[in-house]
């Protein structure tokens, strides 16, 4: 019996469900708030906080379906890609997870019973391996499940102890393993679980998750011992669908159909190109996930691996001769098999393909440009009369231009030269080097020791959406960044109360500021901030007398300039709206910051908005506004509110009940921020920039309000003095200054009439130091004072009165020399201009090249312009 991959993965998801597991959906591939990885790779590295007792949920055991990659660090699958049966880029972890509820036993019944009864997969095709020292795990598959103590195979920390990576939760794991039968290649003393012949297949890993890791390698153990397993559903799909390789199963199909169709290549024609076609396939799923969550190729960090992994699939299809962008279309494929189970890709669809597209078009425009590179380099590697090209240059080509190794060997080879695979294996590992560094420390920055010690100890409660003013003891202080009991006047405070209504920056909007008075002194806070859940740190200075840990304050929020940022803020839910309604869903945020004196919203789109596109948008805010849509908000489970159609931000992070904020029908989303009671408080929306900030992503900033009026009344005053300079009405100003650019291009097109005809007399004067070189029409002259474009017109103008013959035009441009070589066409094949000019730039200290029929190139020496124009008549006398 075949079971599709989509079956397989909602019956594990219903198992667990059905037995007290809640269902997580998938968190993005990037990590939330983990410094030590680039991407998700395991499907427990969203609960990684609850494995180590730094979060709590409301739920004690849960089940997923996570996306995943791996293509960095210890979890490196990627140059295995397409040449093993089952390495992958991106997969799904199918797992279920017990935080300090059922422990060894419970997982080996449901794994076993889900496998068994429910799967339908036959005990005598399965085989256990345990950790050589849990004789609790091997007791229960014995005695407890009934598997007889042959099938089961006590292994190593190397084989069976689990472990994220260097730190982290950790402890012994037991894996389910499909056995085929021993291969008669197999050549091991002892074919176990950890042999390498094929006969073994890993479906699921059980994990005990007993300890933590840290640095230094010392393990102590969690608060409470844990389960957390995995599978991975390609490796389910096969073993379901009764195939010996996950490209063969439906997961693989449509892309794979895809990339045959594209390229003409069929399956089992040629084993390299079968390569090939499953790189790309396996490829594009990645891009597709990786897009879908917002990571975009750029030249570092996780942009600079999904660019690795387009181009990587790039050049496969180059190898089955696809020289057009085809992965958008393979990524279509994908979307189409796996848009049900996840509709967030289905509905950015038009922005993943568009994407892929763009940068693959640009990849292969530098395709071409590294291969003149390599051009280059071997002209270069020539004229020193060596023949191996060293190991930095053919990484520079790899690093910057896609070229693999391989690649520019072949060339190589082809004109008798080689490689140095030393030199560029170095340089690969500095790479690497670089790149570790570069990570070392990145993601969420880690709360403060003495945050941290506050948020266990302290907490406040936010009563700023009903007030702007509370009554609250003073339950943390910090003078200078370190705690205190009291603080007198011009002392830099950071102040925790139970009770606040003043906002602590989050979710793009920035913290309130006031007043905190007690009945000894005033500190006006400047800044509030929310370091931890559950804490608002109150930051400011000592205005008056003194404060103390206990007493009473009254803490006061300004009111204008909540007011202000209540305006912005909810005039960017606005913008959004609008933005998605205008360019499509694809229009996602990807950042924002909300303050009183503006509001900036940055969103994914690949081109800059036309102006009117902006002015549509504009209009759609402002008839919401005018719409006068009261606010609602409502608090509901995270699933719930996605459900009913509540934009949900990629980089946000939610718990499991969330708030709601609604204005009429046009916008829904998920969001703590403060916000007007009706879209009419924002009285206007004015955009007044919008610009690029990355590939893919633009930036609007905008105005609401008062600030909206007043940037109006700036842009009139400006135009009204315009005006007056031009004596005209405002109204007129566009047509008067349209007049005056019309005679200024009149004016600019007789002015190079004239020089035209100046250098047309000078050109015929310049014809009679033609020479004739054996046979072909010889022109090199100097003239000075002219730019390259002029350069090249004279050379035009030469070619066209001599019919058939060689010119060269320098100049002294300032101390800096200019040259130009025109060919006619008649004589390319025995002067090329490309050649020529080599040549003779080097007597001037430069260099250049170009088309066979025209090249230019500079030099910095212009005392030796003259050696050079007799140089050329050298040349082409051979």
């Amino acid at each position: 019996m075949s079971i599709p991959a989509r079956e397989i993965r909602e019956r594990f998801l219903r198992y667990f469900e059905s037995r007290s597991h809640r269902i997580v959906p998938s968190a993005s591939l990037v990590p939330e708030s983990d410094p030590t990885l680039m991407f998700v790779n395991a499907g427990m590295v969203p609960f990684k906080r609850t494995f180590l007792g730094e979060e709590t949920r409301p739920y004690n055991r849960a089940t997923s379906s996570q996306k995943v990659m791996r293509v960095s660090g210890k979890h490196n699958d990627l140059e295995n890609v397409g040449r093993t049966p089952r390495h992958h880029t991106f997969f799904e972890m199918l797992g279920n997870f017990s935080f300090g509820d059922y422990f060894k036993e419970g997982a080996i019944d449901f794994a076993w019973e889900l496998l068994t009864d429910e799967m339908g997969l036959s005990p005598e095709r399965l085989a256990i391996s345990v950790f050589e020292d849990d004789d609790e795990a091997a007791a229960h598959w014995e005695n407890g499940i009934g598997v007889p103590s042959e099938k089961i195979y006590r292994l190593g920390e190397e084989e069976n102890f689990w472990s994220m990576g260097d730190t982290g939760p950790c402890g012994p794991c037991s894996e389910i393993h499909i056995d085929y039968g021993r291969p008669d290649t197999c050549t091991s003393a002892v074919c176990d679980p950890s042999c390498e012949c094929g006969r073994w297949l890993e479906i699921w890993n059980l994990v005990f998750m007993q300890y933590n890791r840290d640095a230094s390698g010392v393990k102590t153990p969690l608060p409470k011992p844990s389960i957390d397993t995995g599978g991975g559903l390609e490796r389910w799909a096969s073993v379901f669908q009764d195939v010996t390789s996950s490209y063969d199963t439906d997961l693989f199909k449509l892309a794979l159909d895809r990339g045959q169709d594209i390229s003409g290549v069929s399956l089992g024609d040629d084993p390299e190109k079968d390569v090939s076609l499953r790189v790309i396939a396996d490829h594009a799923r990645a891009l597709t996930f990786l897009i879908g969550d917002g990571v975009l190729p750029s030249n570092a960090g996780r942009g600079y691996v999904v660019r690795r992994i387009l181009r990587r699939a790039s050049r496969h299809a180059v190898f089955l001769g696809v020289n057009e962008p085809c992965l958008h279309a393979v990524v279509d494929a994908v979307i189409d098999e796996m848009g049900g189970a996840y509709p967030d890709v289905a509905e950015r669809r038009d922005y993943i393909r568009s994407r892929v597209r763009v940068d693959e078009e640009r990849f292969l425009e530098t395709l071409s440009k590294g291969l003149q590179i390599l051009e280059d380099e071997i002209d270069t590697l020539q004229a020193k009369n060596e023949t191996v090209l060293p190991g930095a240059s053919v990484f520079r080509l790899y690093d910057t231009f896609g070229f693999p190794m391989d690649l520019t060997a072949d060339v190589l080879r082809s004109r008798g030269l080689s490689v140095d695979e030393a030199g560029f294996q170095a340089s690969m590992n500095e790479q690497k080097t670089r790149a570790r560094a570069a990570w070392k420390g990145s993601g969420d920055a880690a709360v403060g020791e003495v945050y941290q010690r506050m948020a266990n100890d302290l907490a406040t409660s936010f009563c700023g959406y009903q007030s702007l003013e509370a009554e609250s003891p003073i339950s943390g202080l910090l003078v200078d960044g370190t705690p205190a009991e009291t603080a007198g006047q011009g002392d830099a405070v950071e102040i925790v109360v139970e009770e606040s209504p003043f906002y602590g920056e989050s979710g793009g909007q920035v913290g309130d500021v006031g007043t905190l008075t007690t009945s000894g002194g005033r500190v006006d806070i400047d800044d509030t901030q929310k370091p931890a859940p559950g804490l608002l740190i109150h930051r400011g200075k000592v205005a008056e007398g003194r404060i103390a840990i206990g007493e009473s304050a009254q803490l006061a929020v300004d009111p204008a300039a909540r007011a202000a940022t209540i305006r912005n803020h909810s005039g960017t839910h606005l913008l959004h709206a609008a933005l998605r309604e205008v360019l499509g869903p694809q229009a996602a945020q990807k950042g924002s910051l909300v303050g009183p004196d503006r509001l900036r919203f940055d969103f994914t789109h690949d081109s800059p908005l036309r102006d009117d596109e902006i002015e549509r948008i504009e209009d759609l805010a402002n008839e919401w506004i005018e719409a006068n849509a009261g606010a609602e908000t409502r608090e509901m489970p995270y699933d719930d509110a996605v459900k009913s159609g509540a934009v949900a931000i990629f980089e946000e992070k939610y718990g499991d009940d969330v708030r709601v904020v609604s204005f009429g029908p046009f916008s829904v989303e998920l969001c703590g921020g403060t916000h007007a009671a009706a879209t009419g408080d924002i009285g206007l929306l004015k955009i007044i920039s919008e610009q690029g900030i990355a590939s893919g992503v633009r930036r609007i900033e905008a105005l609401t309000g008062l600030g909206a009026l007043r940037h109006i009344r700036k842009q009139e005053h400006a135009l009204e003095g315009v005006a007056a300079l031009l004596k005209t009405a405002p109204a007129e100003v566009p047509g008067r200054v349209e007049k005056l650019l019309e005679e200024r291009r009149a004016l600019q097109k007789e002015l190079d009439q004239l020089k035209h005809a100046q250098a047309g007399e000078a050109a015929g004067d310049l014809m009679e130091k033609v020479r004739e070189v054996n046979g072909t029409k010889v022109l090199a002259v100097q003239v000075d004072g002219v730019d390259a474009e002029a350069m090249r017109s004279m050379v035009d103008d030469f070619r066209n009165r001599l019919g058939s013959g060689v010119v060269l035009v320098a100049s002294d441009a300032g101390g800096k020399v200019l040259l130009a070589v025109g060919v006619t066409k008649d004589l390319i094949k025995t002067h090329k201009a490309g050649d020529l000019i080599r040549d003779v730039a080097k007597i001037v200290g430069g260099g250049g090249g170009g088309r066979p029929d025209f090249a230019q190139a500079g030099g910095k020496d212009a005392s030796k312009i003259g050696e050079a124009l007799e140089r050329f008549h050298q040349l082409v006398e051979g």
